[in-house]
């Protein structure tokens, strides 16, 4: 299943158990967070109600994104500033769509080979 949600005045696509990269949410990492301005949501070709659904996640880290350098310069004026910015940023691993839940991983099995060793 997935939805379309709309955070930070921007639109993402996500399923359960994806890892998206939003503007800066409040929480600290390991807190729990809710996503419910849901525009779309289905599975497959097949489009279903978004009245009352909402998306859980769960915050990994909170972080800044790239330095960006914002330059002003006007001509024959000797006029130039040089500024540079990091957004801040929250990572989000989106645990449930509704009482749709992500797969749990399932535990690598050790090789018979290993466990003789």
């Amino acid at each position: 299943m997935f939805a379309i949600v709309r955070t930070g005045g921007k639109q993402y696509r996500v399923a359960a158990g994806d890892k998206i990269v939003v503007e800066k949410l409040e929480g600290e990492a390991g807190a729990a967070v809710s996503l419910s301005d849901v525009l779309l949501a289905g599975d497959g070709t097949d489009l279903t109600s978004v009245e009352g659904l909402i998306v859980s996640a769960e915050i990994v880290a909170q972080g800044r994104g790239e330095k960006i350098i914002v330059f002003k310069k006007r001509r024959r004026h000797n006029y130039r500033r040089r500024n540079g910015h990091r957004q801040y940023h929250t990572i989000l691993k989106i645990t449930a769509i509704g009482d749709h839940k992500a797969p749990e991983k399932q535990a690598r099995a050790e090789t018979p080979a290993a466990a003789e060793a």
